[in-house]
C-alpha cells in the first residue's frame, strides 16, 4: 500500500470527521471519508407524537438547529396535509435567512478563512496601506488606519504574551500561504468584527421564536402571536428591530464578506481549478413558502450532470436511495441494495477496528455515514449547487453577479467549479439571501398592516382528523446543502423516520459501485506540500463546511453514561 495521510479528527467543523488520503510521490490518489460517531435520530422517533418530532429533529446539530425543525415540521404537514397561514410562512422564510447569512459569514471567517489567512504576517502591515486598500474594495465605515492598527496591537499583544489562542497551531509557516501582510491584516479585523456582528444577528431568532439556538416552532404555524398592540406579542417595535438587523446583514455581506472573499480568491487563482471532484450537482429545492405541493420555488430543484448547466434535470424525489455497502449498518434486504428514504432502515451493524488503529479497512464497512445517491449517481450539494442552478435558470441576479465577478478576476465560468469556487459561491448565495430577506420582511408588514394577525392553522391539529396511515416528506435547502425529512405516521404515531442531510450526500463512503463522494472525489489529485501540514486537504473539505454531528448520533435509551471527559 502507498503511503496513506490521516487527518483524525478535522478541525474546525462541526462533528468528527477523519479523512485517508492515499499518496503516490506526494500526490493523493484515493481518498476516504468516515464519520466516526454513530447516528441514531431515527431511532429516538419511533412512536412518537409526529407533533413533536421537530423539537427531537432540531437537536440533530447545535449549528443547524432551524434547518432541521423546519424540515421535520414540513414532513409532518405535508402528511397531515397541513397548510400554513402566509404570515408563519413569511417569519419562517425570515428565520432560514438568518440562518443562512450568519451560517456562511460564521463559516468563512471562523472554520474556513485561517486556511488562506496568516494572521501572524498581519504584524508586518502597514495600517494606512491596509485601509487604503479596504476603502478602495468597500465602503465599511470602520476602515481606517487607527482600525486596523488597533487590530495589529491586539495579535502583537496575543503573542508576546505566548496566547495565540483562536490562532495557536496554525501551519503558519507553509509556503501556500500567499496573501500580503495587508491583506492578512484586513482579514484579520474582519474576522474580529464579525464574532461580534454573528451575535446581533441571532436575535431574529429570538424575536421570533423565543430564543437561540433551538428556538420553538410549531407544526401549522409559528408559536409566537402577531399583535401591534401586545407588549410581549410579535409588535411594531419587534418588527422595527427585525428591520435594523436585516440592514446590517446586508450591510455587513455587502461591504465585507463578498469583498473579501474575492480579494482573497485573486491570491489564489490555482485554487480555482483544485478541488471539484465529481461534476454532478443537486439542489432538491426550497419551497418559496413552506409546501413542495404547491411548485413554488425559491431555490429551484435542480440536477445538473457532468457540468452541463444548459442540459440542467428537475429533480424526481422517487430517484433519491441510500446504500449502506460501506456503511456500519445493515438492511434486511440485503447490504447491496439501496433503499428510499420512505423505506430506509437505521439498523446499527458495526464490523470495524477498535481505536486506536491505524487505518481504515476501506474494503470493507467504514463510516457511519450512509451513501445517498441521486439516479444512483453521487452527487455535491450545496452552496455552489445551488448558485449554479441559479445561474442556470438565471434567476436573482446570479448570472450577471457571477460574471462580473469572473471577469474582474479573469477567470472563465469553469473556475466555479473548485474548492475556490465553492467559497466564493457561498458569498454569492448570502448576498441573494440577505437581500431576500428585505423583500420578505415587507410582505410580512403589508399583509399585517392588512388585518391579518393569523399565525397558526387549527385545522387538523387534533390526531382524531388524521388518516390512520400516511406519509410525508420535507424539503429543506439548509446553509450545507439539500436536507429532507421523510415521516410515515400510523396510527397517529411515528412508524418510521429518515433524514437525509447535506454531509451524508457529501462525506458519505463509497456506495455499491465503489463511486466514491463529493469529499472522497474532490481531493483527488491535489499536492500535498508536507503530509505531516496537510493544509491542502483542509482547505477543499473545509469549503464544503461539514456538519458531522448532522449526519452521526449516539443515543442510549437508558441515559447510561458512555464517556467520562476529565479536564486537567
Amino acid at each position: 500500500m502507498e503511503k496513506r495521510v490521516v487527518v483524525d479528527p478535522i478541525t474546525r467543523i462541526e462533528g468528527h470527521l477523519r479523512i485517508e488520503a492515499q499518496l503516490k510521490n506526494g500526490k493523493i490518489e484515493k481518498a476516504y471519508s468516515s464519520g466516526t460517531m454513530v447516528r441514531g435520530i431515527e431511532i429516538i422517533l419511533k412512536g412518537r407524537d409526529p407533533r413533536e418530532a421537530w423539537a427531537f429533529a432540531q437537536r440533530i446539530c447545535g449549528v443547524c438547529t432551524t434547518v432541521h425543525a423546519f424540515a421535520s415540521i414540513r414532513a409532518v404537514e405535508d402528511a397531515l396535509n397541513i397548510t400554513v397561514p402566509k404570515n408563519a410562512s413569511l417569519i419562517r422564510k425570515l428565520m432560514i435567512g438568518t440562518i443562512f447569512v450568519h451560517d456562511h459569514v460564521v463559516h468563512f471567517y471562523h472554520l474556513h478563512a485561517l486556511d488562506w489567512v496568516n494572521p501572524i504576517t498581519a504584524l508586518k502591515a502597514d495600517p494606512s496601506k491596509t485601509a487604503e486598500l479596504a476603502q478602495k474594495v468597500s465602503n465599511y465605515p470602520k476602515s481606517t488606519p487607527n482600525y486596523f492598527k488597533e487590530v495589529q496591537d491586539k495579535i502583537k499583544q496575543q503573542i508576546e504574551r505566548k496566547q495565540l489562542g483562536i490562532f495557536n497551531k496554525g501551519y503558519w509557516n507553509h509556503p501556500e500561504y500567499k496573501l500580503p501582510p495587508e491583506v492578512n491584516l484586513l482579514a484579520v479585523a474582519h474576522y474580529l468584527d464579525a464574532l461580534d456582528w454573528q451575535t446581533q444577528i441571532v436575535q431574529i431568532h429570538t424575536i421570533f421564536g423565543g430564543k437561540n439556538p433551538h428556538p420553538n416552532f410549531l407544526v401549522g404555524g409559528m408559536a409566537s402571536p402577531i399583535d401591534p398592540d401586545s407588549d410581549t406579542a410579535i409588535n411594531i417595535e419587534k418588527l422595527g428591530r427585525v428591520k435594523t438587523l436585516i440592514e446590517n446583514m446586508i450591510d455587513f455581506v455587502d461591504n465585507v464578506y463578498l469583498p473579501d472573499v474575492i480579494a482573497i480568491g485573486s491570491f489564489y487563482k490555482d485554487w480555482f481549478k483544485k478541488g471539484e471532484g465529481l461534476g454532478n450537482f443537486l439542489a432538491l429545492g426550497e419551497p418559496y413558502y413552506d409546501s413542495h405541493r404547491d411548485n413554488k420555488w425559491f431555490i429551484p430543484p435542480t440536477f445538473i450532470k457532468n457540468r452541463d448547466l444548459e442540459g440542467f434535470e428537475e429533480v424526481d424525489y422517487k430517484e433519491i436511495k441510500e446504500y449502506i455497502s460501506h456503511s456500519w449498518y445493515k438492511y434486511s434486504v440485503g447490504d447491496e441494495k439501496p433503499l428510499h428514504p420512505f423505506e430506509g432502515e437505521t439498523i446499527f451493524n458495526y464490523t470495524g477496528p477498535k481505536p486506536p488503529y491505524d487505518y481504515l479497512d476501506v474494503e470493507s464497512k467504514y463510516s457511519w455515514l450512509k451513501s445517498p445517491r441521486y439516479k444512483d449517481k453521487p452527487v455535491e450539494v450545496g452552496p455552489l449547487s445551488r448558485v449554479l442552478a441559479l445561474y442556470a435558470k438565471d434567476k436573482y441576479n446570479v448570472r450577471n453577479l457571477i460574471d462580473r465577478i469572473l471577469h474582474e478576476l479573469d477567470l472563465p465560468l469553469e473556475a466555479m467549479f473548485s474548492t475556490m469556487g465553492r467559497t466564493l459561491a457561498r458569498a454569492v448565495e448570502t448576498h441573494v439571501y440577505a437581500n431576500q430577506m428585505k423583500n420578505w420582511f415587507n410582505l410580512l408588514v403589508d399583509n399585517i398592516k392588512k388585518g391579518d394577525l393569523q399565525n397558526f392553522n387549527p385545522e387538523k391539529w387534533e390526531p382524531s382528523t388524521w388518516e390512520k396511515d400516511t406519509r410525508g416528506f420535507g424539503l429543506m435547502e439548509a446553509p450545507r446543502g439539500a436536507l429532507s425529512h421523510w415521516v410515515h405516521i400510523q396510527n397517529c404515531k411515528i412508524k418510521n423516520y429518515q433524514a437525509v442531510v447535506p454531509t451524508t450526500w457529501n462525506a458519505s463512503p463509497r456506495d455499491a459501485k465503489e463511486q466514491p463522494s463529493a469529499y472522497e472525489a474532490s481531493l483527488v489529485g491535489h499536492q500535498l506540500w508536507n503530509p505531516k501540514e496537510p493544509l491542502e486537504i483542509l482547505r477543499t473539505i473545509h469549503s464544503f463546511d461539514p456538519c458531522l454531528a448532522c449526519a452521526v448520533h449516539l443515543y442510549d435509551e437508558h441515559s447510561n453514561e458512555k464517556i467520562k471527559i476529565k479536564v486537567t
